[in-house]
């Protein structure tokens, strides 16, 4: 009895399993599919749905060479097979061929987007794969094809091909050349025409970022009528943010409506379809005691928004593949509190700004830059702090550096306390101290830029 060992096979992602079999005068038994012991060494925790099995009667009988849209993972019940794998995702190792001959001793994890062919050495040969999405006669438009007799790929078939069996549909695959690569799992941007939204798009344009029509986030009908297959990635840039707003009874309701009952059902896709979720979060799901807040610290939410963003990011930290992006004070293109102030500088006004409550600012061009960065450097799951770096400010403090960017004296801006801003409305409580640490951030190689000079150069045109 061999040891399970997994091997790379020359394409990225496409391992081969050598099994083990466990023989005696009755025959033998083997564990196909034994997800902790194959995770562990490196196969993808795929959850596969489907199970199929091909039954090859005569020795020749060859098949392929489809790319699914979903991973799988091939062995065999019994006979042999020669089997050919060819990557047809684009990039540099579109058309790479990787080629093993096995019986039950061996398995494949296949990747999507890479062909799989074989043929049959023996007869009576059962091919067995497990698949992680359910076959649909609609899944077949999605099918990546390519010929198995292309001379380009130069596969050396054991029992020559024109005495193969081989079906008209196989045998009418087009050539590698004529071959367009299957597009990877899509990413789909949600809240794409807010502040950060927007950012996120322009760094990344072949994502999808449906409005409410395509995909209405309060909707339960339309988040499962939504096709969600194909989706590798979710990047929630949608909430409510109407903080005070959250504190009267209809404000609450939809608050934890966007906030809360939208990301549980998108967390049941994610769950359902293996998508990884990356979540921003805010600093309001902290009390504000401590003076800096790191990623391991509990949640102590003081307000109702608060509160459902802790909601939200308990739900998200259930998925095995998530991101949870906190964030802070954010600053963009369109209403912020920076523009407001600059508003009123250019205005001739002298507000008066609380100057009790302390964080930093986060433009959002560097948030969605960082989110890139975590997604494609691979992060491991879990929070990540993000805000520009530099020292801690009041909100009183970057009021006076606005003024002094926009040519007016620091000074007239004025001091209040938070009891003296909320006197006489209602608000909702926020925490004094909403500095993040960017430990965590800048361990992978991501180190945002200063908040005041990215303040001034927004203030003086320079971005």
């Amino acid at each position: 009895m061999s040891e399970l060992v997994s091997r790379e096979s020359g394409i990225p992602g496409l391992l081969f399993l050598d099994l083990p079999v466990r023989e005696d005068a009755r025959g033998w038994f083997k564990e196909n599919w034994q997800r902790a012991k194959m995770t562990a060494l490196g196969l993808p925790d795929f959850g596969p749905v489907q199970h199929n099995i091909a039954f090859n009667a005569a020795a020749g009988t060859t098949r392929g060479m489809h790319a699914e849209p979903w991973d799988k993972l091939v062995s065999l019940a019994a006979g042999r097979i020669f089997g050919v794998w060819v990557d047809l995702r684009p990039g540099p190792g579109f058309g790479t061929v990787a080629t093993r001959e096995m019986g039950p001793e061996g398995a494949v994890f296949v990747p999507r987007g890479v062909a799989n062919g074989y043929q049959a050495l023996e007869e009576g040969t059962l091919y067995s794969y497990l698949v992680n999405e359910h076959w649909s006669a609609e899944a077949l438009a999605l099918y990546t094809y390519v010929n198995l007799a292309d001379p380009s790929l130069a596969i050396d078939w054991p029992i020559p091909l024109a005495e193969a069996e081989i079906s008209d549909a196989d045998r009418a695959h087009p050539a590698l050349a004529d071959v367009t690569p299957m597009a990877p799992r899509a990413t789909v941007i949600l809240g794409g025409s807010g502040q950060l939204g927007r950012e996120l798009v322009a760094l990344l344009p072949d994502a999808v970022a449906p409005d409410r029509t395509r995909l209405d986030l309060t909707s339960a009908e339309s988040v499962a009528a939504y096709d969600w297959s194909q989706v590798g990635t979710i990047i929630n840039a949608a909430a409510f943010t109407e903080v005070d707003g959250a504190e009267t009874q209809e404000g609450a309701k939809a608050c934890w409506s966007v906030n809360v009952n939208a990301v549980a059902r998108l967390v049941d896709q994610a769950r359902r379809h293996r998508i990884r979720f990356v979540q921003v979060s805010s600093d309001y799901v902290f009390d504000g005691t401590a003076p800096v807040h790191d990623e391991y610290e509990a949640a102590s939410p003081l307000s109702t928004y608060g509160a459902s963003k802790a909601a939200s990011d308990a739900l998200v930290a259930t998925l095995p593949e998530h991101l949870i992006v906190r964030t802070t004070w954010l600053v963009g293109t369109g209403r912020s509190f920076v523009a407001t102030m600059a508003a009123l500088a250019d205005r001739g006004a002298s507000p008066r700004v609380v100057d009790d409550q302390f964080g930093r600012l986060s433009f959002a061009d560097d948030l969605a830059a960082a989110i890139v960065h975590l997604l494609s450097g691979g992060a491991g799951s879990g929070v990540y702090n993000v805000t520009n770096a530099g020292p801690t400010r009041s909100w009183a403090d970057i009021a006076r550096r606005v003024f002094e960017l926009s040519g007016r004296d620091p000074g007239d801006v004025q001091s209040i306390t938070s009891e003296e801003w909320a006197e006489g409305r209602v608000v909702a409580d926020r925490p004094r101290n909403s500095a993040l640490s960017l430990d965590r951030l800048e361990a992978t190689g991501f180190r945002p830029r200063d908040a005041d000079e990215r303040l001034v150069d927004l203030l003086t045109g320079r971005q």
